[in-house]
């Protein structure tokens, strides 16, 4: 990515599509040393940016960053209203007794643990992930997974697999030390991202594989 955080998939007048690096805000946090993010180092090149949905700081993958005003409203409404195709990839730990499920488990903030995320059943949002096996792995026991949020939370898909016992290889925040210690990075990966181009009203989808 030529040291820049990013690489850039698609540009047009009205918006941006970058698979951004593991490692990199997508927006600035609290403090100085946390100023740096892949939507102020976008914004040297395209000063109108506008961040529209986020990656956390350990997941790579596939962003959509609009260009002005209208398409970010536009590209906001899709997301709220869950009218975009969001696939992800992550190596977990284990294998799952089935090839195919959905995770439905209300998912808040950890009020004790900040920034931690819980399944809570009572004071949860309602959280949905679909997951597939793309393939078993072994010494040690690990699944590739395909995950589709269907809602997008903070945190989603990592308190999900954890919650059914495959906490993903690389996660410093869920996953016990010795899954932690299987991978130097999150094995999280935002593989494909699908909307409806506000402009031109055509559907269109962007890859870019996971580098795991």
């Amino acid at each position: 990515m030529d040291g820049r955080g990013y690489e850039l998939l698609y540009a047009d007048e009205h918006l941006l599509v970058v698979n951004k690096e593991c490692g990199l805000l997508t927006v600035p946090g609290i403090g100085p040393e946390k100023a740096d993010c892949l939507i102020a180092r976008l914004q040297k090149e395209w000063p109108t940016a506008r961040v529209v949905h986020r990656l956390d700081r350990d997941t790579s993958g596939v962003l959509v960053v609009a260009l002005d005003a209208d398409t970010h409203r536009a590209l906001s409404m899709q997301f709220e209203r869950r009218e975009t195709a969001k696939t992800y990839i992550a190596i977990a730990a284990g294998h799952p007794p089935k090839e195919s499920g959905e995770i439905d488990l209300p998912i808040r903030k950890d009020l004790v643990n900040g920034p931690l995320q819980i399944v809570d059943f009572v004071h949860g949002r309602a959280s949905v992930t679909r997951w597939r096996v793309l393939e078993l792995l072994n010494e040690p026991t690990r699944t590739r997974f395909e995950l589709t949020p269907i809602t997008g939370r903070s945190h989603q898909l990592r308190v999900h697999l954890l919650a059914i016992g495959h906490p993903i290889l690389g996660d410093d925040l869920y996953a016990p030390a010795d899954v932690k210690a299987l991978s130097p990075r999150l094995c999280l990966h935002a593989q494909q991202l699908g909307f409806t181009h506000p402009a031109t009203a055509a559907a269109v989808a962007f890859t870019a594989p996971a580098p795991f």
